[in-house]
């Protein structure tokens, strides 16, 4: 299997991707250790663990709009995004210094949690303008396809690699690879230079332009209110996942970790059917399926009959179909979105989108702990795997089913119609190799006389107006 198409041709956006690869590895290993860290090192209960979860999201509340707002009016994104890697490097840097130094708590977790929240927040609103400037609209499914399946095989890896990490050479070295991973991240993105969109222009709208748009997009409105319902659940289910897992199903760090990398591999599986699965149902379809997919499977967990590699076995098969199905959802909705958001909103609309959709997840994660310690760890996991299903009920009947696919032009529906697309420039692509052609057997030509060959004659003047007018015309 050759090096895809899109990384041979397409220089800026193989080292962005590269970037992007690397730090999610580094995240996918932080994402198991830091609550690993506060599980086992610093002891930490239900209500800690839902509130570890809550600060790191609620940056999307409080920042989102007005981040959106700067990123729109920032003359390169690509320089904000090096500045939140750097950032939330030197910000897990400091994990492991206190943790050697014998001063990491709970309150310092959670301050270094809400700092690289914000951080993440300036680089998600910034990432999708950086994004279409790489690629061209026919691409995004494919583009998105290669950067979602780098997430999915850091998840295989990733997690696996966390979970062994943590019990080899403990929770801090974890967070401490997830930092170097944020310098590799800024070192590539630096590279990644493209001409990026005009600035957005004074009077393209204020701090709610993008409410605005999202409101006249009932397509859009209605995939982000099935998101949240998703995430909100979601959100709550995983936030509690380390604690259940440990005390409930009777798995320790490495088992936990093996589980989930193993598991994963779905999420490999996910990426790679994401640009087929929406060629054969269509991408509307697809995307209503995938939420599905991606919720029912966890229904297992909570399900989990007893014995320790029972709960693992389920455990693995949950997180491989979930996972299958959030990939599925993203490598989708994040095509559907780019091609309709236009460059200079493009900011502030992802800025209202993450303050809806990530927004929620803080909210989530703190529900989950305060009922887990109401009504118990089993039954918080059985109502917030049962709620994520709820998100599909959105989309039903908002016609997005009736999309087809995303095209230079547009969205494409079902009967053939077409809805023009955001205007942006395209990027310049590097041309692949012409291959050289071989002669074609038999006799050589002989060479014509000369004279053989009439002069061409000069066409009349008021011919070549006719022409220009005609062309004019249609």
């Amino acid at each position: 299997m050759g090096v895809p198409r899109l990384l041979r041709v397409n220089r800026p956006f193989r080292d962005f991707w590269t970037g992007q690869t690397i730090s999610l590895f580094g995240d996918q290993i932080a994402l198991l250790a830091i609550p690993l860290l506060a599980v086992i090192t610093l002891h930490a209960d239900a209500g800690q663990m839902g509130l570890l979860a809550a600060v790191e999201l609620a940056p999307s509340l409080f920042f989102a709009i007005h981040l959106g707002a700067w990123a729109d009016r920032s003359r390169s994104r690509r320089k904000l995004l090096i500045v939140a890697d750097l950032g939330r490097a030197a910000l897990l840097f400091a994990v492991p210094v206190a943790a050697l130094f014998g001063v990491l708590t709970m309150p310092l977790l959670y301050v270094v949690a809400f700092l690289t929240g914000s951080f993440g927040v300036l680089f998600m609103v910034s990432e999708q303008t950086v994004f279409t400037s790489l690629v061209r609209p026919r691409e995004y499914v494919e583009a998105n396809s290669l950067l979602i399946g780098s997430r999915s095989l850091a998840a295989v890896g990733g997690k696996a690699l966390g979970g062994l990490l943590v019990a080899a050479l403990t929770a801090p070295i974890a967070v401490a690879a997830d930092a170097a991973s944020f310098l590799a991240s800024a070192f590539f993105v630096r590279r990644a230079e493209v001409p990026e969109p005009e600035v957005a222009s004074e009077d393209s709208g204020g701090l709610a332009a993008g409410v605005r748009f999202l409101r006249g997009k009932p397509m859009l409105c209605s995939a982000l209110a099935g998101t949240a319902t998703f995430n909100i659940f979601n959100t709550a289910f995983w936030a509690l996942l380390v604690l259940y897992a440990t005390r409930e199903m009777g798995l320790g760090s490495g088992a936990i970790g093996i589980a989930l990398g193993v598991g994963a591999i779905g999420s490999l599986v996910g990426s790679a059917a994401a640009r087929g699965l929406g060629a054969r149902l269509g991408l509307g379809r697809a995307l209503i399926l995938s939420f599905v997919i991606a919720a029912a499977p966890l229904l297992l967990v909570p399900a989990s009959p007893g014995p320790p590699w029972v709960s693992m076995v389920l455990l693995t098969i949950a997180e491989f179909g979930s996972g299958l199905g959030v990939m599925v959802l993203d490598v989708g909705l994040g095509s559907f979105q780019a091609a309709v958001i236009p460059d200079q909103l493009r900011s502030r609309v992802w800025g209202a989108i993450l303050v809806v959709n990530w927004g929620v997840r803080p909210i989530g994660a703190l529900a989950g702990g305060l009922i887990a310690g109401l009504i118990g760890l089993h039954a918080t996991m059985w109502i917030a795997a049962i709620g994520g299903i709820a998100g599909v009920f959105w989309l039903l009947p908002s016609g997005i089913s009736e999309i087809e696919e995303v095209t230079d032009e547009g969205l494409v529906y079902r009967d053939g119609s077409l809805e023009p697309g955001a205007l942006r420039a395209l990027p310049a692509l590097e041309p692949e190799p012409t291959p050289e052609l071989e002669p074609l057997p038999g006799p050589a030509l002989e060479p014509l006389p000369a004279g053989a060959i009439a002069p061409l004659q000069p066409v009349a003047a008021a011919g070549s107006r006719a022409r220009a007018g005609a062309g004019a015309k249609t």
